[in-house]
């Protein structure tokens, strides 16, 4: 399919009146969680191949409406296990090493963080402005995330017609649903290169494909916006079994999300890559468009989120401190490095970590 078909096809569905994001009742199949709720991350790593550094992404993200963090705490036999922060996201992990001659090397850090559910209605409240260094950051081209040439021609496209940052991140939440699809086969949760997406025509892949799809579109039209990396801790209790952990076991649970900036409502979450999730994997799966559900999670998934997923950080392009190896497009999983370079965070069998979220009884 060309890129001037894939534009015909979703113009017409971003013009969609579409109610704000109140909530997702319509699908409310169990009782919603009410307030805050606490949950304990701990990730347990035993590094396999040699390796002697490990970095562990942390949950303190901190949103004031929806995420706080809380103690962070670890044990081990490491010879250095010190917090670490990226200076210019100020993405926080746990950096950690061991002698090359360490037997059983092991590590495991807890963290506790109390999130809720989010439901803003877009472009409406009383946020304070954005600051003009966080405005830059979240207007910035990246590494795989462009914001001139195709990507900018395409959102270009796309927002013809809509004259307000509203109309216009609303308008590529709509083409993004509209044109893109969950592959199942796409290793992890995909790497985000959106401009190779867009010239191939392939609108495929997992979570950090396409919600940077709608990140950097929306920044290449100077709506900033951003990703926020992070993973599931509990079961949707929303009607969705597709968009929840299915057990405290939460190793390959990881999710990006996505925010974009709207005057009035600030930072506010949209996440089509969870609606295309919904399509290819709410039971009974291959879902259409027009399903109940699949409708549901479109209007509900332009204004709110639920709160069963924690953040790590909004990080691109991130030299891991101590590193020898080149800068990762994101920091979403525990990485390790040996002599001969990164293990593969993908694997956690081979890498050997496992990650469990457990809430705290109210």
């Amino acid at each position: 399919m060309k890129r001037r078909d894939l534009l015909q096809s979703g113009v017409g569905a971003a013009a969609l009146a579409l109610a704000p994001a109140a909530a997702f009742a319509e699908v409310v199949y169990a009782p919603a969680p009410k307030g805050w709720r606490t949950f304990a991350l701990t990730t347990r790593i035993e590094p396999q191949a040699g390796a002697t550094r490990v970095w562990i992404p942390l949950p303190t993200f901190a949103g004031s409406d929806w995420q706080k963090p809380g103690n962070v705490s670890w044990s081990g036999n490491a010879k250095l296990a010190e917090r670490d922060r990226d200076p210019r996201y100020g993405a926080e992990m746990l950096r950690v090493e061991w002698p090359a001659d360490q037997q059983s090397p092991f590590i495991e850090v807890t963290t506790e963080v109390q999130t809720q559910d989010r439901s803003l209605a877009p472009g409406k409240g009383n946020a304070p402005p954005l600051g003009d260094a966080e405005r830059k950051l979240n207007l910035a081209a990246t590494d795989l995330l462009a914001t001139d040439g195709i990507v900018q021609e395409t959102a270009e496209e796309i927002v013809t017609g809509h004259k307000d940052d509203l109309a216009k991140a609303r308008a590529i939440y709509e083409w993004v649903v509209d044109n893109t699809f969950r592959n199942a086969k796409t290793l992890g949760c995909g790497l985000g290169d959106i401009t190779s997406m867009i010239k191939s025509g392939n609108l495929n892949g997992k979570c950090a494909d396409l919600n940077a799809l709608y990140v950097g579109l929306a920044r290449s039209v100077g709506v900033p916006a951003r990703d926020v990396y992070g993973i599931r801790v509990a079961p949707s209790q929303f009607g969705f079994k597709a968009l929840g952990a299915g057990s405290e076991n939460v190793t390959k649970a990881q999710h990006c999300r996505a925010e974009v900036w709207l005057t009035g409502s600030g930072w506010t979450p949209v996440d089509p890559a969870d609606v295309r999730k919904v399509v290819l994997e709410e039971p009974p799966g291959n879902l259409a468009m027009a399903d109940a559900k699949v409708m549901a999670a479109r209007k509900a998934l332009f204004g709110a989120w639920e709160g069963n997923w924690v953040a790590f950080n909004d990080a691109h392009d991130l030299k891991l401190p101590s590193s020898k190896e080149a800068a990762i497009p994101f920091l979403m999983y525990p990485q390790a490095e040996n002599r001969d370079g990164f293990l593969d965070s993908l694997d956690p069998d081979k890498f050997k970590y496992r990650i469990t979220a457990r809430e705290a009884s109210s």
